[in-house]
């Protein structure tokens, strides 16, 4: 059973940082792109930044240069450092492999919020 766990969301005011960190499990986590996701009251979730197994990056335009995605293999973790925030930020964070679908094992996903 896959479990994806994240966490290091919180409330911070615009322009600060965070990291984000994501634990997988009972997947086979070194052949998988993985995603940061996140969706924002009322909005769909959206893919914000992803990972090859080999560590090609890729972000959407709203968060290149301010957020960095990175991965362990070893050690099954994803993380996405946030920086320069925004209040337009604000959303429930997620991670999950890239091919994941809206019925697939989510994890409970962590909250951002950015005050202006």
């Amino acid at each position: 059973q896959v479990q994806l766990v994240e966490s290091g969301g919180g409330l911070v005011q615009a322009g600060g940082s965070l990291r984000l960190s994501c634990a997988a499990s009972g997947i086979a986590f070194s052949r998988y792109a993985m995603g940061w996701y996140r969706q924002a009251p009322g909005k769909q979730r959206e893919l914000v930044a992803s990972i090859m197994s080999a560590g090609g990056t890729n972000y959407v335009d709203s968060v290149k240069g301010r957020f960095t995605i990175s991965r362990d293999n070893a050690r099954n973790m994803v993380w996405l450092q946030m920086n320069s925030l925004r209040p337009e930020d604000t959303a429930v964070y997620y991670c999950a492999p890239t091919w994941y679908g809206p019925l697939d094992d989510w994890g409970q996903g962590t909250q951002v919020t950015v005050a202006s």
